[in-house]
C-alpha cells in the first residue's frame, strides 16, 4: 500500500489516495492455474502498473468461489486496497473490518489493522486512529512476520506525525527500515522516513536521507514513490527561495505525471508551479497553474491545495492591483486555512484525549528500538533504564507540547482579534462598519448580475424606557434576546449587523417583494413572543421595522437605507409594533 503520510504544511494533502485511472477491462474468464502467484503477482503491480492490477484484481474477483479461504482473505484485503486507493472509504473500510473480526488469522488482522490504521487518519476520525495505534503498538512485540512489522511501523509513523509528534514519527520509521525483511525493497519505508522529516521540518534539499530515498525508489520501477518524492524535493525549492530549481525539476517528471495518471500527484506539482513562477514574477504562467487547480478541485473545509493555490491567486492579483479579485481570493483562502487550524485544534485534543495510551506507547518504544537491532536478540530493560526514558519521553512531550501549544494559541489569537474587529461586542453579530462595506459589495455583485434584494431597518419601541426603568444590564439582554430571535428567520446568506444603540440592519439577498415583507413580518412576530427575564423582572418587548426594496430604491446602499429609515418612521407613526414597507402607505399590522 501506498501513503504518503501527514504533512505540517500539507497535513491533508500529502496523505490522501485519490481516484486516478479510467478503464475498461474484457477479457474472457481463464481458470487461473496457481491462484498463490497470481495473488503476489497482482498485489506487486498495485503502484508499479496500476492498469494491469485491475484487470487482474477483476479476474480474481471473478473466480473468487474456487478460491481457498487464505486465498479469499488475501482477495479482499486487495480489494480494501483498491477501494481506499479509489476513495471509496465506506467500502474499504467494511471490508477491513470484516478481515479484523471474522479472519481469524493474526496475520491478516495485523494486515487489515495497518491498512485502517492509515485510512482513519485519511478520513480524519483521530481518536480511533490513536487509539488504534496503542492496541497496534501494544501488539508488536508478539508480531514476528518481519514484512507485517514493518507495515505497521510506517503506519505508526504516519498516525504519529499525524498527531504532531514528529520525533516519534521519525523513530517509528527508522526502526520500519531496521525490520524491513531480507531481500524486500526499502523504498516504501525510505520514503515514509522522509515524509516524517518533511513533517517535521528537518528535511533540506542536500539531506542524505532524501537523496538515498531517491535512489532507492529509481523512477523505472518505483514510478509512484519516485514522482512523489521529486515533487517534495521541488516543493522544498519552491519555498525555500530557489524557483528555478523547482521548475526544473517539475519539467523533468511531467511526463511520469501524465502517464502515472495519479491526480494528487499532478495537484501537487501544479501548485508549486504556480509557487515557483509567481516567485519568477511570471503572473501569467503562475495563475495559469494556479486555475487549473481550482477547475480540477471542489473545495472542501481542508483543501491544503485550494488553500495555497488561493494564497498564490491572492498575491498575483494584489500585486496587479485588481483589489476586488485579491480579496475575494483572500477570504478564500483565510477561510481553509482557518479550516487547517481547526483540523490541527482537533487532533490535539484527539490525541490528549488518549495521551495516557500515547505515553505507555512511547515507553515501549526505546524497548521496540533495541528490538529491531535483531529480533531473534529480544531483551526486556532493567527498572532503572526504563524510568530513565520514561522520564526523558515525558520531558521531550513536554517540550513539543508547549511549543506547539503556543504556535496555536497565537494563531487563535489573531484569527480572534481579526474576527472581532468585524463583530458587535454585545451581540456577537457584524457591526455596523462592516455591516456597510459587506452590504455594498453584496449590492453591487447582485446588480451585476441584476438580482433583488430588499434591506429592513429594525428599531426597538420604547427601548429608551426599558433602559431608563430596569438598567442596561436589563436593555443589554433584550438586545441579545432580539438578535438570537431574529437569526431563527434568517438563511446564511442574509447580512445581519447592528447599526447603533436599538437598531438593526438586515439585507436580504435573492430576496422578492413578497419574501422579504414575509421574513420582515416573521421577525416582528418571533420579537413580540419575546420575554425577556433577568433578576426576577420580566420585559416585554416589540419592535417597528421598515423595508425598502432595490426594484423600486435601486441598488445603492445609502438610497435603500433612506427608503428604509422613511418607512421605519411610518411604522413608527403608524402606532409601533409593524412592518411598513418603501413606498406602501398601508402598515401591516400586529
Amino acid at each position: 500500500m501506498f501513503r504518503w503520510p501527514i504533512s505540517l504544511r500539507r497535513c491533508a494533502a500529502r496523505i490522501g489516495f485519490a481516484s486516478c485511472l479510467c478503464w475498461q477491462v474484457g477479457f474472457a474468464a481463464t481458470p487461473i492455474a496457481d491462484p498463490d502467484a497470481f495473488l503476489k503477482q497482482t498485489q506487486d503491480l498495485q503502484l508499479k502498473n496500476h492498469l494491469r492490477y485491475l484487470e487482474q484484481l477483476a479476474q480474481l474477483n471473478q473466480q473468487a468461489s474456487s478460491l481457498t479461504p487464505d486465498q479469499q482473505w488475501r482477495l479482499r484485503f486487495l480489494n480494501a486496497w483498491e477501494a481506499m486507493y479509489e476513495s471509496d472509504y465506506v467500502k474499504s473500510e467494511a471490508l477491513l473490518q470484516d478481515i479484523i473480526r471474522r479472519s481469524g488469522d493474526p496475520a491478516w488482522v495485523d494486515r487489515a489493522s495497518a491498512l485502517l490504521l492509515g485510512q482513519l487518519g485519511l478520513t480524519r476520525r483521530y481518536t480511533e486512529a490513536f487509539e488504534l495505534a496503542n492496541r497496534v503498538a501494544e501488539r508488536l512485540p508478539q508480531v514476528t512476520d518481519t514484512k507485517i512489522r514493518s507495515t505497521l511501523l510506517v503506519n505508526l509513523s504516519s498516525t504519529l506525525g499525524l498527531a504532531g509528534q514528529a520525533d516519534l514519527a521519525v523513530r517509528y520509521a527508522h526502526m520500519a527500515l531496521a525490520a524491513i525483511p531480507a531481500g524486500e525493497g526499502s523504498c516504501r519505508t525510505f520514503a515514509f522516513l522522509v515524509s516524517a522529516l518533511y513533517n517535521g521540518q528537518r528535511l533540506k534539499p542536500d539531506s542524505p536521507e532524501l537523496q538515498q530515498a531517491l535512489d532507492t525508489c529509481p523512477a523505472a520501477s518505483e514510478p509512484v514513490y519516485h514522482t512523489q518524492l521529486v515533487l517534495t524535493l521541488a516543493d522544498l525549492y519552491a519555498n525555500g527561495g530557489q524557483p528555478r530549481k523547482a521548475l526544473a525539476l517539475l519539467d523533468s517528471i511531467e511526463s511520469s505525471l501524465e502517464a502515472n495518471g495519479y491526480v494528487p500527484a499532478k495537484l501537487s506539482a501544479l501548485v508549486n508551479r504556480a509557487q515557483a513562477l509567481a516567485a519568477l514574477g511570471d503572473d501569467d504562467a503562475a495563475k495559469q497553474a494556479a486555475l487549473a487547480v481550482v477547475a480540477e478541485k471542489k473545495s472542501s473545509d481542508i483543501d491544503a491545495w485550494l488553500k495555497d493555490t488561493y494564497e498564490v491567486l491572492y498575491r498575483i492579483e494584489k500585486r496587479q492591483g485588481h483589489t476586488a479579485a485579491a480579496l475575494d481570493y483572500y477570504e478564500k483562502f483565510a477561510a481553509l486555512d482557518k479550516a487547517y487550524l481547526d483540523d490541527t485544534h482537533a487532533r490535539a485534543l484527539a490525541y490528549e484525549a488518549v495521551q495516557q495510551h500515547v505515553l505507555l506507547q512511547k515507553l515501549e518504544t526505546e524497548k521496540l528500538s533495541r528490538q529491531n537491532a535483531g529480533l531473534r536478540a529480544l531483551q526486556m530493560l532493567d527498572a532503572k533504564t526504563a524510568e530513565a526514558h520514561r522520564l526523558y519521553l515525558v520531558l521531550l512531550l513536554m517540550a513539543l507540547g508547549f511549543g506547539a501549544l503556543a504556535m496555536f494559541r497565537l494563531k487563535r489569537s489573531q484569527l480572534r482579534f481579526k474576527r472581532l474587529s468585524h463583530l458587535d461586542g454585545l451581540t456577537a453579530i457584524y457591526n455596523r462598519q462592516h455591516f456597510i462595506v459587506e452590504a455594498e459589495r453584496l449590492l453591487h455583485q447582485l446588480e451585476k448580475r441584476k438580482g433583488a434584494a430588499c434591506v429592513a431597518i429594525i428599531d426597538l419601541d420604547h427601548f429608551k424606557s426599558i433602559n431608563d426603568t430596569y438598567g442596561h444590564a436589563m436593555g443589554d439582554e433584550v438586545l441579545r434576546r432580539v438578535v438570537i430571535a431574529c437569526n431563527q428567520h434568517l438563511r446564511t446568506v442574509d447580512l445581519f449587523g447592528r447599526l447603533g444603540g436599538e437598531e438593526f440592519g438586515i439585507l436580504l439577498t435573492d430576496c422578492s417583494h413578497e419574501h422579504g415583507m414575509a421574513i420582515a413580518e416573521r421577525i416582528r412576530a418571533a420579537i413580540e413572543a419575546t420575554v425577556v427575564e433577568l433578576d426576577g423582572v420580566i420585559v416585554a418587548v416589540s419592535t417597528s421595522i421598515g423595508v425598502a426594496f432595490t426594484d423600486t430604491a435601486g441598488h445603492d446602499l445609502h438610497h435603500l437605507c433612506s427608503a428604509a429609515d422613511a418607512a421605519l418612521y411610518g411604522a413608527k407613526r403608524g402606532g409601533r409594533n409593524r412592518v411598513a414597507a418603501s413606498g406602501v402607505e398601508d402598515l401591516v399590522a400586529a
